[in-house]
């Protein structure tokens, strides 16, 4: 094996070399840049236990102080090592530089957000009747079981394990292969944290499921947070009801942009175009379906299109790129499949995109913006979740229509709003079934807010205030400090 980097899992505060060793490409070149250890259901129970003990032994889940500060020096070690974080986010998930920065700056932000809510675990004390009081507290729920993706890795990590340590879990965090190296990174940096006790945070990387599902169906887990595909999200809530355990799930998305006549289009336009192309659009929140107003339709169409055509795509290691390449060329052929069987079913073409042709661009998995136009809202294409750079685009006539198509959707993560009305922004926003509304802008959230969807985008909240709910269970405790003496 070559002196490229080799990354393990981490467990119990030490490094295993778990499982067999494979392979990490750069989805720009299809190059080799490192090897990692694939997880085992066996490797799984050892973090498992780990996070138990680690729970059941020390003071995390008792010292809140030790909480806020450590989550307040871990915010600080991601700061110092950004650049790091950075670098391996270009290399590994093929993000262009301005993207991997702007997930990597979400990181020390989230963690001194929960820092202070860690200091914040509020019950409340009644008395219920003359000389009886009754409290109810909040307690951590124990070992809690995080399972990320592949498109926003280190923040998506971090967005679930800050709530669940700020809430006194300890956690076993389960890593995609596709992001192994990333999740050694991300360690190396937990664990050069000396306020984080041994066991609090376990980190495996795994291609296969085998550990998920043993993080879902552990007695010793009653905590699941989960981020990914509506489908798997299915899967694991079906499981998970057997222990009735909890579970949290952040799941697909089909973003509508509610675009009316009295936009504006110069801000319109440039955002239409991130909206598909950031990320390549592997990004639940990508504004996949256009809902355009008659009278202003002709003139996105057409400045869309030209935008689209005028993407430049190429690997993250060239600033001259716009738009970085898919995770792998079978997330390609996937969405390649997608587009053609919707344009069979009668979707036309303003944009074809389609995989790149460029002997440049050959080892790549690289495919270029699309834009389709509808009329038929039942295609499946306006549908189902792309996750590649795929819009859809449909005219509309009244508000009524545009929130009537917006809604008709079993999603709703987000949805975006266009308008210079003072009053039509919030009065469609109050109707549209969606976690996070964008009014004239994009997938704009903070990580102060909660963040999370409706319908069959997901259970539960990360971000805000309600991120850590999931990590804990109440407990009311009733004393008679009058006793009753018959």
């Amino acid at each position: 094996m070559s002196t490229k980097a080799e990354a393990m899992h981490w467990i119990r505060g030490e490094w295993l070399a778990e499982g067999q060793c494979k392979e990490s490409i750069d989805p720009a070149t299809g190059q080799v840049i490192g090897y990692f250890h694939d997880a085992t259901a066996a490797t799984m129970q050892l973090a498992i236990d780990a996070a138990a003990e680690a729970f059941a032994a020390g003071h995390w889940r008792d010292d809140a102080y030790l909480r806020a500060t450590a989550l307040g020096h871990l915010a600080d070690a991601f700061a110092r090592r950004q650049q790091e974080v950075v670098d391996m986010l270009c290399a590994e998930n093929g993000k262009l530089r301005a993207e991997a920065t702007f997930e990597a700056s979400l990181i020390p932000r989230a963690l001194r957000f929960v820092a202070g809510l860690a200091m914040h675990n509020f019950g409340r004390v009644v008395e219920s009747r003359p000389g009886q009081q009754s409290m109810s507290i909040r307690e951590p729920v124990g070992v809690a079981g995080l399972i990320i993706p592949w498109n926003s890795p280190a923040y998506l990590c971090i967005r679930a394990l800050a709530p669940a340590l700020a809430a006194g879990c300890t956690a076993v965090v389960k890593m995609p292969h596709q992001a192994a190296q990333t999740a050694a990174l991300l360690a190396n940096i937990v664990a050069s944290v000396p306020e984080l006790p041994k066991g609090v945070v376990n980190i495996v990387t795994e291609s296969g499921a085998d550990g998920a599902r043993l993080l879902v169906d552990s007695p010793q887990v009653p905590v699941v947070s989960f981020t990914g595909s509506t489908a798997t999200g299915r899967a694991i809530a079906r499981a998970a009801a057997d222990r009735l355990k909890r579970v949290g799930l952040e799941l697909g998305g089909k973003t509508p942009h509610l675009i009316f006549d009295d936009a504006d289009l110069a801000a319109v336009l440039p955002v239409l175009e991130k909206s598909s192309t950031v990320f390549a659009g592997q990004f639940c929140m990508t504004g996949s379906r256009i809902l355009v107003q008659r009278g202003i339709a002709d003139a996105v169409r057409a400045g869309l299109a030209q935008r689209l055509e005028a993407v430049r795509v190429g690997p993250a290691r060239e600033a001259t790129s716009q738009m970085g390449p898919l995770i792998d060329k079978a997330a390609v052929a996937r969405v390649n499949g997608l587009v053609e069987a919707a344009i069979a079913a009668g979707a036309r073409p303003i944009v074809r995109g389609g995989p790149a042709q460029d002997s440049a661009l050959a080892g790549g998995a690289f495919y270029r913006p699309t834009l389709l136009e509808i009329a038929d809202q039942s295609l499946p294409i306006a549908r189902e979740e792309t996750f590649g750079p795929v819009q859809t685009l449909q005219v509309f006539d009244t508000e009524a229509e545009a929130i009537a198509l917006a809604n008709d959707s079993d999603y709703g993560l987000s949805a975006c709003v266009w308008s210079r009305d003072v009053d039509r922004p919030i009065r469609v926003a109050r109707r549209l079934q969606a976690g996070l509304v964008s009014i004239n802008s994009w997938a704009n959230l903070a990580v102060e807010m909660e963040e999370g969807g409706f319908k069959s985008s997901g259970l539960g909240r990360l971000g805000g205030l309600a991120s850590v709910e999931d990590f804990l269970e109440y407990k009311q405790i009733t004393q008679d400090f009058i006793p009753h003496h018959h």
